[in-house]
């Protein structure tokens, strides 16, 4: 066959080859951005790492793979011996609310599921001593005051004193984007809205975490953490085409929410309603007390980056001033990365306790607020109305102190 004829093979030939690259292009970008988070990794080995063990699982029902199916039936379907699983605040199931006490209860028939919010907040260790290793699987939202943290402490320690090896599964931290900021935990102000001295808005994973927590408190304890493949800290939990969010408790429903909680969150340990018991918990907060018309202009004189607000009433169906008519504010994230919820919380604190210093509920002890914070200094800075500057400055001398205390080690991702 002459090379005339054969050109019109060769051309389609070179069309074949040319696309065939561009989907192995396409191909490789895809696995360069996908994400295996810890549960993910344990299937891909079909749980070879847990062959022949006794395990005990801490999670809820956020805690699924990239498929969506819950671990626990992962594990059990890969012939894991799953003695039992222990659930966090707000239950299993993620339908309680937050500081009601959590029953315990049985899924798949017959796996029982011990509360881990109940009478005690720690591990029982006669329960621990029927196992081989601890399982920690939740989703965290990046604040040190949410409680996962502090149930992954308290296990870390049952753990060490039972002499039962610990593991945790890594997830992202939804919110890492934005970075640190905001109070240290000071000592002798640790509590379970802050077991442990990382910024407020801590930028971390809870496998980073863990990590921390051994090098820090339990030198004993046989720790394993299995990283993520794929996370990368610039990105959001959405942006993950493959990753699935699960509410891990009743109030935070999208990745949204997890954004605006930090900034809204304090209002916990004043007399305002962060939004509890309305459709948009955290992304609005009001009072009886409040003028919409004085608070708008007074916070939008910051001019905080990323965020708006706009007027707003609601009748809460329960938590604080449940049946009452609430004027407030409402939060519209407008950029994401240029959002501060740390400066935005400080804001609006300091407008709050300048135009209703006797109503806010920021009271001379303070116990509550002071827990939130880790710290009595938020507090009294609010108070004496120092300047917003003034107060992110300071926060940021704390995170600057922190991120230079961070060795390499404990950077899994970085």
């Amino acid at each position: 066959m002459s090379r005339k004829k054969c050109e019109p093979i060769f051309g389609a030939i070179r069309i074949c080859v040319a696309l065939l690259a561009l989907l192995s292009l396409f191909a490789g970008q895809a696995s360069a951005e996908a994400l295996l988070c810890g549960i993910d990794r344990l299937e891909a080995s079909q749980c070879r790492e847990l062959a022949g063990l006794r395990v005990g699982l801490i999670t809820n029902a956020a805690g699924v793979t990239r498929s969506g199916e819950a671990n626990y039936a992962m594990m059990l379907r890969n012939g894991v011996k799953l003695t039992f699983l222990m659930a966090p605040e707000h239950g299993f199931a993620v339908d309680v609310e937050a500081g009601k006490k959590v029953a315990s209860a049985v899924v798949a028939d017959t796996l029982p599921v011990f509360s881990l919010y109940g009478a005690s907040k720690k591990p029982n260790l006669q329960q621990l001593r029927q196992i081989d290793l601890l399982i920690f699987d939740l989703q965290d939202i990046g604040a040190r005051c949410y409680t996962y943290i502090s149930t992954m402490n308290n296990a870390m320690a049952a753990c060490e004193q039972a002499g039962i090896a610990f593991m945790v599964l890594d997830r992202p931290n939804p919110i890492a984007p934005l970075g640190q900021a905001g109070f240290m935990l000071k000592q002798g102000y640790e509590s379970f809205v802050g077991a442990v001295d990382i910024p407020f808005v801590h930028g971390m994973t809870v496998g980073e975490i863990a990590l921390l927590l051994k090098t820090q408190r339990y030198h004993r304890l046989r720790l394993t953490v299995m990283p993520m493949l794929g996370y990368q800290r610039n990105r959001f939990a959405d942006e993950y085409p493959d990753f699935i969010f699960k509410s891990p408790s009743p109030n935070i429903t999208s990745v949204e929410s997890t954004l605006v909680y930090p900034a809204t969150v304090f209002l916990e340990a004043t007399n305002v309603s962060e939004g509890r018991g309305t459709e948009a918990p955290f992304m609005q907060f009001g009072a009886p007390f409040i003028k919409s018309e004085a608070l708008l202009p007074a916070i939008k004189r910051y001019h905080l980056s990323g965020v708006s607000f706009a007027p707003v009433q609601f009748v809460p169906k329960s938590s604080k001033f449940s049946g009452e008519l609430c004027h407030g504010l409402k939060l519209t994230i407008t950029e994401r990365r240029a959002f501060d919820p740390f400066k935005t919380a400080t804001a609006i604190l300091l407008e709050l306790q300048r135009l209703y210093p006797e109503k806010t509920g920021i009271d001379k002890e303070g116990r509550f607020f002071d827990r939130l914070a880790g710290t009595p200094l938020f507090r009294e800075m609010i108070k004496k109305q120092q300047p917003l500057e003034m107060i992110m400055e300071e926060s940021g001398r704390q995170v600057r102190r922190f991120r230079q205390s961070m060795t390499p080690e404990l950077r899994l991702y970085d």
